[in-house]
């Protein structure tokens, strides 16, 4: 019977990158939260800062990742000191002692008690201790051994420092494994001499790299690499020295001449620590740190705690992105993940690509002034959110529903005709490819080869006319606005009624005037971006001339005139064109303010007063402006501002009769709906 073979295939975590299957960034709370910062006065540059500090939901910001690398930062200096490599020296020293001790109990020659006697009056000091020991003729086998454990850790530790992992790889080696290494390091110092000198090939790092590629595990492909990791780690090292008290340095210099047993061992590197000073003067050679903890770390492993928190304070200031032109692309994330765990990598990409997709995806864009500002396209889409927030609070029903596209063309009338160009109503679709099958049969043409649409096929839904409407939006600007919190849910509620007029409603006139000591009409971007100013006035005079003079221009369309404030008029506009302030408000600015209030009554207008706050004098100013021209008062919560807003016009867009008793009453009513 013939072998099958067996393929079998395991899986386990993407790990070359990006996951090239996750889903494209949502930039949707991102752009929110900047537009809302841009609206209380941030720039755009400085807002989507601020997101990216802040983060979004489930997901940690520049901020909350620099807090954690400060953390670890503190963990390894609280956790560890620097006498590692010290204290086991001394417990091998002590073991090799008593054993010798031990047996010299046991010898009764003269010479024993002579010795007994060099052993009594060993030096305090480990370093001391062990070089008074160096020609010593152990009695003991296990003394022997242990003290020869002493040169052997040294020498593996002191290479650890250059080389991470050799304390480990160098564990029970021979003396062909000792040679190896030193003709590693000969050979070395000689590339490095020779890169210093200008003479170097890459041919001879290749010979080098084929010949010892085993002492480098992280397999540098050139030689810059080879120098910055060789550096980086020898730097740490030096720090780590510089970190040590005098006592434990002294101590140190003096245990490592019996490292290996050998001192060509120092020669060497101290040769490559010259090498790599003069090759990378860059690096931080003169650092130092101060440890409290209670574990003690060997050379090898303090040097790698050194490059940890060298590690650290780069992300810090990476993290940071105080210097001109920072980029979250400036974040190792290698580094990152290395130091804080994989999700942290995962968060700082996901961060980098939303920076990215911002800039590069044209809601952000340079204004002739080198400003960065939103663009049209970050409005609009800034817009959606908000207008769909308006939905869900006129709803009540909080998360199950979402605009739909209506109102477009009025109610369907049940009839279709031809279409003609800039026609906006839905298709007949069923209309339509009966039109096309036929004229397919006229034209000769077999039906069952398919059909071809044909302009001339489509017909298109009729709909009931839909009175056009004027709508001039009148929103308080004056200081007391940013003041008390209100500047922010202002703008939000222009931006909501452009979104919903310039999509739904494209047939309405919207105009949109601030007033402060003067007032101004300003389309959607520069309200979006107004900065709050210390003006005194509320100068609802000016802003009702601006909003007549738009009605004027559209005699056919019903004047909606919606009014946003938290004050009562204090200044109007003198016949010379000057600004007259007074506070308390002057009768003469009361006068001008209501004339030009009949004014728009006159014109037919349909008007709201929003109301904000709970002064009285306002509350009855507002409220006696209403009654004379057959208008409304609301007074919503800042949170509600925008749903009020829109569901008064919304209500003026349905009927032009007088108003109701709530503005959700017209929720749901003719040309705005919402479905689940």
């Amino acid at each position: 019977m013939a072998r099958r073979d067996i393929h079998r295939t395991r899986y386990g975590r993407y790990a070359g990158g990006p996951d090239p299957l996750a889903p494209p960034v949502d930039l949707a709370e991102a752009l929110e939260a900047i537009g809302n910062d841009v609206m209380a006065g941030y720039s755009p540059e400085r807002a989507m800062r601020e997101f990216l500090r802040r983060g979004g939901r489930g997901q940690e910001g520049l901020d909350d990742l620099a807090a954690r690398v400060a953390r670890r930062r503190q963990e390894l200096l609280k956790q560890h000191r620097l006498d590692g490599t010290m204290q086991e020296v001394k417990e091998l020293l002590d073991k090799a002692v008593l054993a010798e001790r031990k047996q010299l109990a046991r010898d009764l020659d003269d010479d024993a008690r002579f010795d007994e006697m060099r052993i009594e009056n060993l030096p305090p000091s480990t370093a001391a201790a062990v070089k008074e020991l160096s020609d010593y003729s152990w009695r003991s086998s296990d003394a022997r051994a242990a003290y020869e454990q002493i040169k052997d850790l040294l020498g593996r530790e002191m290479l650890d420092q250059r080389f991470q992992g050799m304390k480990r790889a160098l564990q029970n080696a021979t003396e062909e494994d000792r040679s190896r290494v030193a003709e590693m390091l000969r050979d070395l110092n000689d590339l490095l001499a020779a890169h210093a000198r200008g003479e170097d090939t890459g041919e001879q790092f290749g010979d080098f790299m084929d010949k010892h590629g085993d002492f480098f595990p992280e397999r540098p492909e050139s030689m810059e690499e080879l120098l910055d990791s060789l550096a980086q780690r020898a730097a740490a090292a030096q720090r780590m020295r510089n970190s040590m008290t005098q006592e434990q340095r002294d101590e140190l210099d003096s245990l490592a001449a019996q490292a290996f047993g050998s001192p060509e061992l120092m020669q060497s590197l101290a040769e490559l620590d010259a090498n790599l000073r003069s090759l990378r003067p860059g690096e931080d050679w003169g650092g130092q740190e101060r440890f409290d903890g209670e574990q003690g770390l060997g050379l090898g492993d303090g040097t790698g705690v050194l490059q940890d928190l060298a590690d650290l304070d780069d992300l810090a200031e990476q993290l940071a992105q105080q210097h001109n032109g920072a980029r979250l692309d400036d974040v190792d994330l290698d580094k990152l993940a290395r130091q804080l765990g994989a999700q942290a990598g995962v968060d700082a990409r996901t961060l980098a690509e939303v920076e990215r997709s911002l800039r590069d995806s044209g809601y952000l864009r340079r204004s002739s002034d080198g400003r960065l500002r939103l663009s049209p396209k970050a409005m609009r889409q800034l817009g959606k959110a908000l207008l769909r927030d308006v939905a869900t609070r006129m709803s009540g029903r909080q998360g199950q529903r979402d605009l739909r596209r209506a109102g477009a063309a009025g109610e369907r009338s049940g009839a279709s005709r031809e279409w003609a160009f800039g026609d906006t109503e839905p298709w007949d679709v069923t209309r339509t490819l009966t039109n096309a099958v036929r004229r397919t049969v006229a034209e000769g043409a077999d039906p069952a080869h398919g059909v071809r649409l044909d302009v001339r096929d489509v017909e298109v839904l009729e709909t009931e006319a839909r009175t056009q409407a004027a709508v001039a939006l009148l929103v308080d600007t004056s200081f007391s606005m940013a003041m008390d919190g209100r500047w922010v849910p202002m703008k939000r509620t222009a931006l909501a009624l452009h979104q919903l007029i310039s999509t739904r409603f494209r047939g309405d006139a919207l105009q949109l005037i601030g007033f402060g000591p003067h007032a101004q009409v300003m389309d959607i971007e520069q309200l979006t971006a107004l900065d709050a100013m210390w003006d005194k006035g509320t100068n609802l005079h000016h802003a009702l001339l601006l909003a007549n003079r738009h009605f004027r221009k559209h005699p056919s369309a019903q004047p909606v005139l919606l009014i946003v404030t938290d004050g009562e008029p204090t200044s109007h506009l003198e016949a010379d064109g000057q600004v007259f302030f007074c506070y308390p408000p002057d009768p003469a600015t009361i006068a001008r303010s209501v004339r030009e209030l009949d004014n728009s009554a006159r014109l037919g207008a349909q008007t709201t007063f929003f109301r904000l706050g709970d002064d009285p004098g306002l509350a009855r100013f507002v409220e006696s402006m209403a009654r004379r021209v057959d208008g409304r008062v609301v007074a919503p919560e800042l949170d509600d501002l925008g749903a009020a807003v829109v569901g008064s016009y919304l209500g003026s867009r349905g009927s032009s009769s007088a108003f109701g008793s709530d503005y959700g009453s017209w929720f749901g009513g003719r040309g705005f709906w919402v479905a689940d």
